[in-house]
Protein backbone atom coordinates (compact mmCIF):
# COMPACT_ATOMS: atom_id res chain seq x y z
CA UNK A 1 0.00 0.00 0.00
CA UNK A 2 0.90 3.66 -0.66
CA UNK A 3 1.13 6.57 0.98
CA UNK A 4 2.19 10.57 0.69
CA UNK A 5 3.97 12.42 3.16
CA UNK A 6 3.71 16.77 2.80
CA UNK A 7 7.62 17.35 3.81
CA UNK A 8 7.72 20.80 2.46
CA UNK A 9 6.40 23.35 4.52
CA UNK A 10 8.80 26.39 6.02
CA UNK A 11 7.38 25.42 9.70
CA UNK A 12 7.70 29.15 10.12
CA UNK A 13 5.98 29.44 13.78
CA UNK A 14 8.87 26.85 15.01
CA UNK A 15 11.70 29.33 14.05
CA UNK A 16 13.89 29.33 15.44
CA UNK A 17 14.18 25.45 15.44
CA UNK A 18 13.34 25.36 11.53
CA UNK A 19 16.13 27.65 10.48
CA UNK A 20 18.10 25.02 10.10
CA UNK A 21 15.92 21.71 10.43
CA UNK A 22 12.89 21.41 8.65
CA UNK A 23 10.48 20.73 10.40
CA UNK A 24 9.54 17.02 9.85
CA UNK A 25 12.89 16.36 10.68
CA UNK A 26 12.62 17.82 13.77
CA UNK A 27 14.22 15.38 16.64
CA UNK A 28 11.28 13.58 18.78
CA UNK A 29 12.66 11.46 21.36
CA UNK A 30 15.38 9.27 19.64
CA UNK A 31 13.78 9.74 17.12
CA UNK A 32 12.23 12.74 14.36
CA UNK A 33 8.72 13.56 13.05
CA UNK A 34 9.04 11.93 9.97
CA UNK A 35 10.69 8.68 10.68
CA UNK A 36 8.15 8.42 12.90
CA UNK A 37 5.29 8.45 10.47
CA UNK A 38 7.21 6.28 8.15
CA UNK A 39 7.17 3.43 10.69
CA UNK A 40 3.76 3.97 11.57
CA UNK A 41 2.41 3.68 8.13
CA UNK A 42 4.90 0.77 7.80
CA UNK A 43 3.47 -0.45 10.82
CA UNK A 44 -0.14 -0.86 9.62
CA UNK A 45 1.63 -2.39 6.15
CA UNK A 46 2.31 0.67 3.98
CA UNK A 47 5.58 -0.27 2.45
CA UNK A 48 5.84 2.38 -0.62
CA UNK A 49 5.76 5.66 0.72
CA UNK A 50 6.70 8.95 -1.63
CA UNK A 51 8.31 12.08 0.47
CA UNK A 52 6.84 15.55 -1.13
CA UNK A 53 9.10 18.29 -0.41
CA UNK A 54 10.02 21.83 -0.77
CA UNK A 55 12.11 23.49 1.76
CA UNK A 56 15.85 21.70 2.42
CA UNK A 57 14.89 19.13 0.39
CA UNK A 58 18.37 17.80 -0.09
CA UNK A 59 18.63 17.46 3.62
CA UNK A 60 15.38 15.44 3.76
CA UNK A 61 16.66 13.24 1.73
CA UNK A 62 20.26 12.53 2.53
CA UNK A 63 18.94 11.68 6.10
CA UNK A 64 16.37 9.65 5.34
CA UNK A 65 18.06 7.53 2.37
CA UNK A 66 15.75 4.96 0.35
CA UNK A 67 14.22 3.41 3.60
CA UNK A 68 15.74 0.08 3.31
CA UNK A 69 16.64 0.91 7.29
CA UNK A 70 13.33 1.46 7.83
CA UNK A 71 11.50 -1.45 6.15
CA UNK A 72 10.06 0.93 3.36
CA UNK A 73 10.46 2.07 -0.24
CA UNK A 74 10.92 5.88 -0.27
CA UNK A 75 10.61 7.85 -3.01
CA UNK A 76 11.09 11.56 -3.08
CA UNK A 77 9.06 14.14 -5.52
CA UNK A 78 10.40 17.67 -5.38
CA UNK A 79 8.73 20.73 -6.33
CA UNK A 80 9.91 23.90 -7.93
CA UNK A 81 7.43 26.44 -5.81
CA UNK A 82 4.96 26.43 -2.91
CA UNK A 83 1.71 24.09 -4.22
CA UNK A 84 0.37 23.65 -0.71
CA UNK A 85 -1.38 20.62 0.69
CA UNK A 86 -2.81 19.26 -2.54
CA UNK A 87 -0.56 20.59 -5.78
CA UNK A 88 2.41 18.25 -4.60
CA UNK A 89 0.76 15.46 -5.00
CA UNK A 90 -0.33 15.68 -8.77
CA UNK A 91 2.80 15.49 -9.39
CA UNK A 92 2.88 12.21 -8.67
CA UNK A 93 -0.72 11.44 -10.37
CA UNK A 94 1.15 9.10 -13.56
CA UNK A 95 2.98 7.03 -10.43
CA UNK A 96 0.29 6.48 -8.01
CA UNK A 97 -2.73 4.63 -9.67
CA UNK A 98 -4.15 3.60 -6.55
CA UNK A 99 -5.90 4.71 -3.76
CA UNK A 100 -3.49 5.99 -1.29
CA UNK A 101 -3.17 8.20 2.43
CA UNK A 102 -1.92 11.80 2.16
CA UNK A 103 -0.74 13.16 5.68
CA UNK A 104 0.88 16.13 6.25
CA UNK A 105 4.81 15.90 7.71
CA UNK A 106 3.97 17.76 10.80
CA UNK A 107 1.01 15.28 12.63
CA UNK A 108 2.32 12.23 15.09
CA UNK A 109 -0.93 10.48 15.59
CA UNK A 110 -1.43 6.49 16.61
CA UNK A 111 -4.08 6.19 14.09
CA UNK A 112 -4.54 2.53 12.34
CA UNK A 113 -3.95 3.60 9.11
CA UNK A 114 -4.98 0.10 7.59
CA UNK A 115 -8.62 0.73 9.30
CA UNK A 116 -8.50 3.95 7.40
CA UNK A 117 -7.63 2.08 4.49
CA UNK A 118 -10.38 -0.35 4.30
CA UNK A 119 -12.98 1.49 5.92
CA UNK A 120 -12.02 4.22 2.56
CA UNK A 121 -12.06 1.42 0.01
CA UNK A 122 -15.92 0.06 1.08
CA UNK A 123 -16.65 4.26 1.14
CA UNK A 124 -18.97 5.74 -1.87
CA UNK A 125 -16.62 8.76 -2.06
CA UNK A 126 -13.29 9.55 -3.68
CA UNK A 127 -11.94 11.63 -0.82
CA UNK A 128 -11.88 10.66 2.94
CA UNK A 129 -10.79 12.98 5.61
CA UNK A 130 -9.68 12.25 8.61
CA UNK A 131 -11.30 13.90 12.03
CA UNK A 132 -10.31 14.74 15.14
CA UNK A 133 -12.65 16.40 18.19
CA UNK A 134 -10.79 18.64 20.01
CA UNK A 135 -11.82 20.03 23.69
CA UNK A 136 -10.86 23.74 24.07
CA UNK A 137 -11.57 25.31 27.96
CA UNK A 138 -13.59 28.66 27.39
CA UNK A 139 -12.70 31.09 29.67
CA UNK A 140 -15.79 32.63 30.43
CA UNK A 141 -19.45 32.17 31.28
CA UNK A 142 -21.87 30.83 28.81
CA UNK A 143 -25.08 33.04 29.19
CA UNK A 144 -28.43 31.51 28.01
CA UNK A 145 -31.12 34.40 28.01
CA UNK A 146 -35.12 34.55 27.45
CA UNK A 147 -35.73 38.10 26.36
CA UNK A 148 -34.41 40.22 28.33
CA UNK A 149 -33.59 37.89 31.22
CA UNK A 150 -31.28 35.30 31.87
CA UNK A 151 -32.47 31.64 31.80
CA UNK A 152 -29.08 29.82 32.34
CA UNK A 153 -25.43 30.29 33.11
CA UNK A 154 -23.39 27.76 32.27
CA UNK A 155 -20.14 27.95 33.82
CA UNK A 156 -17.05 28.20 31.75
CA UNK A 157 -17.90 25.78 28.74
CA UNK A 158 -15.25 23.36 27.21
CA UNK A 159 -15.95 23.73 23.29
CA UNK A 160 -15.92 20.89 21.56
CA UNK A 161 -14.50 21.36 17.52
CA UNK A 162 -14.48 18.62 14.71
CA UNK A 163 -11.17 19.84 12.97
CA UNK A 164 -9.31 18.13 9.99
CA UNK A 165 -6.27 16.25 11.29
CA UNK A 166 -4.40 16.60 8.12
CA UNK A 167 -4.91 12.96 7.02
CA UNK A 168 -6.72 11.88 4.01
CA UNK A 169 -7.47 8.91 1.63
CA UNK A 170 -7.45 9.33 -1.57
CA UNK A 171 -8.41 7.59 -4.75
CA UNK A 172 -6.85 8.60 -7.77
CA UNK A 173 -9.95 10.52 -9.59
CA UNK A 174 -9.33 13.17 -7.50
CA UNK A 175 -6.04 13.74 -8.74
CA UNK A 176 -8.52 15.11 -11.73
CA UNK A 177 -9.56 17.70 -9.57
CA UNK A 178 -6.20 19.52 -8.69
CA UNK A 179 -5.49 22.26 -11.10
CA UNK A 180 -1.81 22.32 -12.34
CA UNK A 181 1.11 24.03 -11.31
CA UNK A 182 -1.00 25.79 -9.11
CA UNK A 183 -0.99 26.76 -5.22
CA UNK A 184 -3.89 24.32 -3.95
CA UNK A 185 -4.88 23.37 -0.52
CA UNK A 186 -6.87 20.72 0.59
CA UNK A 187 -9.50 22.50 2.21
CA UNK A 188 -10.05 24.14 -1.19
CA UNK A 189 -10.36 20.74 -3.22
CA UNK A 190 -13.00 19.88 -0.22
CA UNK A 191 -15.07 23.15 -0.65
CA UNK A 192 -14.63 22.63 -4.63
CA UNK A 193 -16.21 18.77 -4.37
CA UNK A 194 -18.69 19.90 -2.10
CA UNK A 195 -20.50 22.56 -4.47
CA UNK A 196 -20.07 20.11 -7.60
CA UNK A 197 -21.94 17.22 -5.38
CA UNK A 198 -19.79 14.86 -5.21
CA UNK A 199 -19.13 13.00 -2.08
CA UNK A 200 -16.21 13.69 0.92
CA UNK A 201 -16.20 11.02 3.07
CA UNK A 202 -15.22 11.66 7.04
CA UNK A 203 -13.36 9.07 9.24
CA UNK A 204 -13.31 10.42 12.94
CA UNK A 205 -10.49 9.40 14.70
CA UNK A 206 -10.13 9.11 18.70
CA UNK A 207 -6.34 7.88 18.90
CA UNK A 208 -3.75 9.66 19.70
CA UNK A 209 -3.33 12.89 17.47
CA UNK A 210 -0.80 15.74 17.82
CA UNK A 211 -0.09 18.77 15.43
CA UNK A 212 3.45 19.89 16.09
CA UNK A 213 2.47 23.20 14.51
CA UNK A 214 4.02 25.56 17.13
CA UNK A 215 6.98 25.01 20.14
CA UNK A 216 4.63 24.16 22.84
CA UNK A 217 3.21 21.50 20.63
CA UNK A 218 6.59 20.54 19.92
CA UNK A 219 7.56 20.44 23.66
CA UNK A 220 4.18 18.19 24.34
CA UNK A 221 5.85 15.72 21.55
CA UNK A 222 8.81 15.07 23.18
CA UNK A 223 6.31 13.37 26.24
CA UNK A 224 4.21 11.49 23.71
CA UNK A 225 6.90 9.67 22.36
CA UNK A 226 7.56 8.12 25.24
CA UNK A 227 3.98 7.08 25.53
CA UNK A 228 3.43 6.16 22.25
CA UNK A 229 6.19 5.75 19.68
CA UNK A 230 9.08 4.98 21.28
CA UNK A 231 8.25 0.87 20.69
CA UNK A 232 8.45 1.47 16.91
CA UNK A 233 11.11 -0.06 15.43
CA UNK A 234 13.92 0.94 12.97
CA UNK A 235 13.80 -2.04 10.85
CA UNK A 236 11.73 -5.15 10.69
CA UNK A 237 14.23 -7.60 11.67
CA UNK A 238 14.84 -5.45 15.31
Amino acid sequence: MKAVILAGGLGKRLRPFTQIIPKPLLPVGESSVLEIQVLSLRKYGFDEIYIATNYLADYVEALLGDGQRMGVRLHFSKEDKPLGTCGPVLLLKDIITTPFILMNGDILTTLRFDDLYEYGLNLDAELIVVTKEIVAPFSFGKVVVDGNYIAEVEEKPDLRLEILAGIYLMKPSVLDLIPPDTYYGIDSLIKQMLAAGLKVGRYLTTDYWLDIGEVHNYEEAQSAYNDHFKSLKSTPEE
